[in-house]
């Protein structure tokens, strides 16, 4: 098994230090594998696509206005 050192900011190192019970390294280790696990799939979904960046753009701007009606009939 490999070795990896990660940054972390000082509250979160005060943070993780008040839970010495938890394996951290175990914990950053399955997020990432979890992580990987979502981008791998997100690469087989969309191996195939035809779409362009532009076409992805457009549709992420059409999505976004959609949720911001949404929320403005809710308020």
């Amino acid at each position: 098994m490999s070795n990896l050192t990660i940054a972390v900011d000082d509250e979160l190192k005060s943070m993780l230090a008040r839970h010495p019970e938890m394996n951290w390294s175990e914990v950053a280790r399955q997020a990432w594998k979890e992580k990987i696990r979502q981008l791998e799939l997100l690469n087989e979904i969309t191996a195939k696509s035809r779409a362009s960046d532009a076409d992805v753009g457009e549709l992420a701007r059409l999505i976004k206005n959609g949720i911001a009606k949404r929320h403005e009939k809710r308020s």
